[in-house]
């Protein structure tokens, strides 16, 4: 799936996010609006982690999920 298509899918996907990164707030989801790149910074924000980690783990994430 591409950035796009994610975007696109973003209403369905939003539960599964707060299942594999709970300290995401509906405020931080919202915020993402279906962004990658700002879901990225929202995890990064509560996480503390490189933006790389969490790049590899939102699109390990994405691979598990079929998304």
């Amino acid at each position: 799936m591409n950035k796009e298509n994610f975007r696109g899918e973003w209403n369905q996907l939003k539960g599964t996010i707060k299942q594999q990164w709970a300290d995401l707030t509906d405020d931080d989801l919202t915020h993402a609006e279906g962004s990658f790149d700002r879901l990225v910074g929202k995890i990064q924000e509560r996480y503390g982690d490189s933006k790389e980690k969490i790049e590899k783990q939102v699109q390990e994430w994405r691979i598990k999920h079929d998304i």
